[in-house]
C-alpha cells in the first residue's frame, strides 16, 4: 500500500482487519460456495468501489452531491442495452464500456462546470434536481431501458453459470460464475488503488486544502473550479465502473438497483460508518453495512426465538425480525455517537495516542 499510494493504514489494527476483508474477498467462492453468500460479497465489492469515489468528492473537497447513482446508473445500463441489443459477445461488452464511462464523465463534466461555482447547498440541490429527471427518463424511454422492468440480458459464454473450467478445486466446481466474480473483485481492487493513488498525489492535496479552506486555496493561486470538476469527473468515472460491474452480476438493470434514491442514501450511510476522507473506510463501511443488511435480519429471528424459548419477556417481540430496520438505524446512531469520524478515523486516532 505505501508503494501505491504512500498512505499506509497508519493502525495495526485497521491493517489486520484490512488484510482480513481482503483475503476472505479473494477466496470468497471457496470459503462460501453458496449462493446468498457470494452475492453478498460481489455487492461488498461493487459498494466499495461506488462508496469510495463518494468519498473522493465528500471527504476530499467536502461537496455533497446527489447525483452519484447517476453515473451508476449510466454505467449499469450502458452494459445491459449494449449486451442487450448487439448480443452477448465481449465485443458488446467493450461497447458498453466506451459508451457509458465517457457520457458519465461528459455529465459529470457539464453539472461541474454548471454547479460547482456556487454554494455547497446550491450544488447539492442542482445534483438532487438533474438525479431525479434521469430517474424519470430512464423509467419513461421503455423503447430503450426497459422502463420500470429494467433490461435483463446474457452474458458472454465465458461468465455463463453452465461454463465449466475445473471441476473440483477444493470442493467447488470453478464456472463462468466463478470468473465473473473475480472481473468484480479486480475491477472493484484496482478502482479503489486508483482513487488511493489520486487522494496522495499533489492533485488530492489541493482537493483537501480547498475542502479546509476554499478561499484560501484561491488566494494561493489554485483553480478551485478546475479541480473540483476534475474530482467530480474521475468519481463519476469510477461510480460508471462499478455500476457496470454490478450489471454483468446482475445480468440485469434497472431503477431500482441501479438508480434509486435508497441507494445514494445507503453510500452516505457507509462513508459516514467507514470515515469521511480514508477512502480505506469505504471498504470497511461496505462490509459492515452489507452484511447488517443482509443477516441482521436472520441473527434477530435468531434471537427472538431464543428469548421466547427461555421465557424472557418483552425480548422476543422487541428482537422480532420485522423490526430489523429499527436496530440498524440504532446501530448507525450508536457507530455515529462513538466513532464520529468513522471507524478508520477512530481507529488511527487511537493509535496515534
Amino acid at each position: 500500500m505505501m508503494i501505491l499510494s504512500g498512505d499506509p493504514p497508519r493502525s495495526r489494527i485497521l491493517s489486520l482487519l484490512l488484510l482480513a476483508i481482503v483475503v476472505v474477498l479473494a477466496l470468497a467462492p471457496f470459503i462460501f460456495p453458496g449462493a446468498k453468500a457470494l452475492n453478498v460479497a460481489t455487492k461488498i465489492c461493487v459498494f466499495a468501489a461506488l462508496v469510495a469515489s463518494y468519498d473522493l468528492l465528500l471527504g476530499y473537497t467536502g461537496s455533497v452531491s446527489f447525483a452519484h447513482t447517476m453515473f451508476y446508473g449510466i454505467g449499469s445500463y450502458a452494459i445491459a442495452i449494449a449486451l442487450y441489443a448487439l448480443g452477448p459477445t465481449w465485443a458488446a461488452v467493450g461497447a458498453g464500456l466506451v459508451i457509458g464511462l465517457p457520457l458519465a464523465a461528459l455529465l459529470a463534466l457539464g453539472i461541474g462546470l454548471f454547479s460547482l461555482r456556487v454554494q455547497a447547498i446550491f450544488f447539492a440541490m442542482i445534483t438532487l434536481a438533474v438525479a431525479s429527471a434521469f430517474l424519470v427518463l430512464a423509467s419513461q424511454l421503455s423503447w430503450l431501458t426497459g422502463g420500470e422492468d429494467g433490461r435483463s440480458f446474457q452474458l458472454p459464454e465465458l461468465l455463463r453459470p453452465g461454463t465449466v473450467f475445473i471441476k473440483d478445486l477444493f470442493g467447488v466446481t470453478v464456472n463462468g460464475r466463478t470468473l465473473t466474480y473475480y472481473i468484480v473483485f479486480v475491477g472493484a481492487a484496482a478502482m479503489i488503488l486508483s482513487l488511493l493513488r489520486i487522494v496522495n498525489s499533489p492533485f488530492g492535496r489541493v482537493l483537501q486544502a480547498i475542502r479546509e479552506n476554499r478561499f484560501r486555496a484561491e488566494a494561493l493561486g489554485y483553480r478551485t473550479v478546475f479541480h473540483l470538476t476534475w474530482a467530480n469527473c474521475i468519481a463519476a468515472l469510477v461510480a460508471a465502473g462499478a455500476g457496470a460491474l454490478n450489471a454483468l452480476w446482475l445480468r440485469y438493470a434497472g431503477p431500482d438497483t441501479s438508480l434509486s434514491f435508497a441507494i445514494m442514501l445507503d453510500i452516505l450511510l457507509m462513508v459516514v460508518i467507514g470515515g469521511m476522507g480514508t477512502i480505506y473506510g469505504a471498504l470497511i463501511g461496505a462490509v459492515i453495512f452489507i452484511l447488517a443488511q443482509n443477516y441482521l435480519q436472520a441473527l434477530m429471528g435468531a434471537a427472538s426465538s431464543a428469548a421466547a424459548d427461555a421465557g424472557l419477556p418483552l425480548l422476543p417481540g422487541l428482537l422480532h425480525p420485522d423490526r430489523w430496520l429499527l436496530w440498524l438505524g440504532l446501530l448507525f446512531i450508536a457507530s455515529v455517537y462513538f466513532f464520529p469520524t468513522g471507524i478508520v478515523g477512530r481507529l488511527r486516532g487511537a493509535s496515534s495516542k
